[in-house]
């Protein structure tokens, strides 16, 4: 598919932005100039569950305290793009320009931090433009689907100075923090293993089928869709269902281990595995009619060079056995009920040693959106920086490339490469 030629105004800021950066002033100072009574002005690009479910009702719980307003809203397909539009002029109170390109958005030069909420094959392209255009960000996770990908989008926000905060939303979470902080006292004794068997009776790519109905195919910016895809005729089934198709998503590795891999860092101080071997198909949910590709049935192990197992696992065909759990030789650490994290001895050898049942109280009362939102006047590191998000991709790309391959995959960190091993 060609390039397509820049908006004029996209070029002033890529000039205004190199002129500042050659005088020495860094973006974050640059972005910090603006002044703590100037309103922050953000862009939704995605407007879709995440997007209008979360992402704008996110911004309007903080819009007060921190001075923001949502003032542009892009999304492939006009339905759920003027829905947002006219949500936001609601909450907000003013007019909400409407795109179908995220790059137009990207120009505007009062637009000051961008929230993504878009399919996975996009957001590492994403990211690296709204970074380049000077913009803060708030990006969802998985970063990438392969490592040169996430290499260089690694690399823009690193050289741009911006806030750029990742969509694990667990780093924020007061119960997960109270978590963070019962395992640093040692509680658990040696944590050898952590375990996640996320299982539903049917893959999550048939949630939003029945949105095809609703679908014109004038209704949708197709070759926006697709960015840098291989180009082919207009197909809503695409858009409606990319969950389940290899060519734009991981599964169940890049939408739901993601957070998982990501909660076990930050509880352990854990980054990078050394290793991960995976096996998956699809045993219950054949699709002759979709040709889904993603697979419902999918394990996946991970070595950690701090000295535990990580292992993931999704049974997408009968929802009974999910359970979140941290084993350690003290006992275990319970998340099944995220609201209700448990500590308990079951499982200690050394029952005199062992840790005493606690519940486990949550700390502070912060939530994502709002740690996001004041890092963009206090120019602060957010809660889930791109460090963070960096290291939950590079687990997820090694248990993709393992399942996929067949072969077991390790990381190379001073080379930034997955390969087998």
């Amino acid at each position: 598919m060609p390039e397509l030629t820049q908006p004029t105004r996209r070029g002033f800021i890529a000039s205004t932005t190199s002129g500042v950066v050659a005088a020495g002033l860094s973006a974050r100072a640059y972005a910090k100039s603006r002044g703590a009574n100037e309103r922050i002005r953000i862009g939704i690009v995605g407007c879709g569950t995440r997007g209008f479910g979360s992402h704008l009702p996110g911004v309007r719980k903080h819009a007060k305290a921190v001075n923001a307003t949502v003032a542009a809203v892009c999304d492939v397909w006009a339905r759920p793009r003027a829905g947002a539009a006219a949500r936001a002029k609601e909450w907000f109170g003013s007019e909400v320009a409407q795109y179908s390109d995220y790059r137009e958005l990207l120009a505007l030069e009062d637009i000051d931090a961008v929230m993504c909420a878009t399919p996975d094959f996009q957001h590492a392209r994403m990211l690296e433009d709204v970074v380049n255009a000077g913009k803060d960000v708030y990006m969802e996770k998985p970063l990438a689907m392969n490592m040169a990908e996430l290499n260089s989008a690694y690399d823009a926000v690193k050289r741009s100075g911006v806030v750029c905060q990742i969509g694990t939303q667990r780093r924020s979470d007061p119960h997960h923090l109270g978590c963070r902080e019962a395992l640093k006292s040692g509680v658990l004794g040696h944590i050898g293993r952590v375990e996640q068997r996320l299982n539903r009776n049917r893959p999550n790519w048939y949630i939003r089928l029945p949105r095809l109905k609703q679908m014109k195919k004038q209704d949708i910016d197709w070759p926006r869709f697709l960015m840098h895809r291989p180009d082919r005729p207009c197909d809503p089934l695409l858009l409606c269902g990319w969950y389940g198709y290899r060519e734009f998503s991981t599964g169940s590795i890049g939408q739901f281990m993601s957070h998982f891999v990501d909660t076990v860092n930050m509880l352990t101080g854990s980054t990078f595995p050394t290793s991960a071997v995976a096996q998956g198909a699809t045993f219950t949910w054949p699709d002759a009619e979709h040709k889904f590709d993603c697979r419902d049935h999918v394990q996946t192990s991970l070595i950690y060079p701090e000295g535990f197992l990580l292992h993931y696992s999704t049974n997408f065909g009968n929802s009974a056995g999910r359970n979140t759990t941290f084993y350690g030789n003290r006992g275990l650490l319970n998340l099944d009920n995220e609201r209700k994290p448990l500590i308990t001895g079951d499982g200690a050898y050394d029952k005199r040693n062992a840790a005493k049942t606690t519940t486990i109280e949550p700390i502070g009362d912060g939530d994502h959106f709002g740690n996001w939102l004041s890092c963009l006047r206090t120019r602060k590191t957010p809660n889930a920086s791109i460090d963070v998000g960096y290291q939950h991709a590079v687990a997820c790309i090694m248990s993709d490339r393992a399942r996929e391959s067949g072969q077991r995959q390790v990381f190379d960190a001073s080379k930034r490469v997955v390969k087998p091993g």
